[in-house]
């Protein structure tokens, strides 16, 4: 069974910046490095969705909503996925989970997550 451990989440004001992590264990194995990664959001009230993923050749993608503001990143000898939050806004309070990515799907049990609260 793959664990999934989401750090790194806070307060911060409006323009502030956050660095999220995400360190996979248990049955990831050795696997880490051939699996698509994703950062996923929920807000209050809304659905969970997908907000940044990277492939096994660190190809990235982002919804639009976070372009040229956040940076996901991997390090697969840690087994850890890193979300750099650049120029937050409130509309970015949600809280954040990691998982792999399958077709667009995410594939294991979501970790515990961690909150962002952007509010001055």
């Amino acid at each position: 069974q793959v664990q999934l451990v989401e750090s790194g989440g806070g307060l911060v004001q409006p323009g502030g910046s956050l660095r999220l992590s995400c360190a996979a264990s248990g049955g990831i194995g050795g696997l880490f490095s051939l699996y698509t990664m994703g950062w996923y959001r929920q807000a209050p009230g809304k659905q969970r969705d997908l907000v940044a993923s990277i492939t096994v050749t660190s190809n990235t993608n982002y919804v639009d909503s976070v372009k040229g503001r956040f940076t996901i990143s991997r390090d697969n000898a840690k087994k850890t996925v890193y979300l750099q939050m650049n120029s937050l806004k409130p509309e970015d309070t949600a809280v954040y989970y990691c998982n792999r990515v399958r077709d667009g799907t995410a594939v294991y049990d979501w970790g515990q997550g961690t909150q962002v609260t952007v509010s001055s």
